[in-house]
């Protein structure tokens, strides 16, 4: 017979108890706790999920910023291979075989001959690769767009309407004359106030620096790398110069590779099959100089390696692109000749601020 007190002990223990005839009783304790774990799993089931929304993600940018181990060094290399011993052999055993430029130009042009491609007068293309790493280890060099004079124009297939600004009469007929798409002064600023002309449709602002403060009222209306400027060439007293520079120059971009930011490639075109030998090697020799003018403030190499292609043609010949430009640059962290330049340009960059804001006070005024 069991007593109350032993009836109450055995109720509220936390364990379960033998008692007549090894009969288990289990505790209020543990079924409370079960019941309170039940109630929560329901509360939690009536909550509603709230699924965030994503918009579209093209194809190319949807496995941005996730490590990929298997990527390749696209700086290729090879000169830990060894020479070729004759006129055939396993590319990928020895190194690139360098041709000069003279002997590139007539390999393309047999691939072209009327008997294989019959394009004879297939454009001429130089892929240049470079090495974007700045000053820094951990710095890269921004991707840049420039226009390069060249000494034999060709025919390139480019929109090129420049549009150009100037007051006085001996300016506009010198623009005129040189091959401006558009010229004008003060009434071809008010016909794009008035929305009467389209900017759009003319890729190339040029100015003279007498119409500089009447220009500003339609800085808004231009993007920032259009307004005319000194540094990119765009504003200035030579306007015939200028008009040459971009009616007939080679307009080339550098840009970074988005895996390998140390990786940066240019792809221009020279001229054509048809055109001199020495002509096409000029051209050559002017857009790689220009690209060496935006090697970055560090030792080492900036231009990597320079092939010459032309499609449809898979042919890549390698040339040596360092009889041309240096193939390492000699600079320093406390270089005396980059403290000037920086210095030189920040002033100009302040001149040019002091003349914008100088003009757009007198059009208030």
């Amino acid at each position: 017979m069991l007593s109350l007190s032993s009836i109450g002990f055995i109720r509220w223990s936390t364990t379960p108890l033998i008692v007549a005839s090894a009969r288990q009783l289990h505790t209020a304790t543990l079924d409370l706790a079960a019941r309170k774990g039940t109630r929560e799993k329901v509360r939690k089931a009536k909550v509603k999920k709230v699924v965030e929304k994503v918009g579209f993600i093209r194809h190319d940018l949807r496995k941005k910023g996730k490590l990929n181990l298997n990527v390749a060094n696209k700086h290729i290399d090879d000169s830990w291979k060894q020479d070729p011993k004759d006129d055939c052999w396993v590319s990928k055993y020895y190194k690139w075989r360098v041709y000069s430029v003279e002997e590139a130009i007539h390999c393309h042009r047999e691939t072209h001959h009327p008997t294989v491609y019959n394009l004879p007068n297939a454009p001429l293309y130089a892929h240049v690769e470079l090495n974007m790493q700045a000053e820094k280890s951990t710095r890269f060099v921004d991707n840049f767009q420039r226009m390069v004079a060249i000494p034999h124009r060709f025919e390139h297939g480019e929109n090129r309407n420049i549009i150009v600004f100037a007051k006085g009469q001996d300016p506009l007929k010198e623009a005129k004359d040189a091959g401006a798409t558009l010229v004008g002064g003060l009434e071809l600023i008010k016909e794009i106030q008035n929305g009467d002309l389209q900017l759009a449709e003319y890729p190339f602002v040029l100015a003279h620096p007498n119409i500089l403060p009447e220009l500003v009222v339609i800085r808004g209306l231009l993007k920032k790398n259009k307004f005319p400027n000194p540094r990119s060439g765009t504003l200035g007293v030579n306007l015939a110069e200028m008009i040459e520079k971009y009616a007939h120059g080679i307009n080339y971009n550098a840009a970074k590779d988005e895996q390998q930011k140390d990786f940066g490639s240019i792809v221009a075109c020279i001229g054509t099959l048809q055109m001199d030998t020495k002509h096409l090697e000029s051209n050559l020799s002017a857009l790689l100089q220009d690209v060496n003018s935006m090697r970055p403030k560090r030792e080492g190499k900036f231009v990597t390696r320079v092939l010459l292609k032309s499609p449809p043609s898979g042919e890549n010949l390698k040339i040596n692109p360092f009889q041309y430009i240096p193939e390492q640059g000699v600079f320093s962290k406390k270089s005396a000749k980059s403290t000037d330049t920086a210095i030189a340009d920040e002033e100009d960059e302040v001149e040019q601020e002091e003349e914008l804001r100088s003009a757009a006070k007198g059009a208030a005024a």
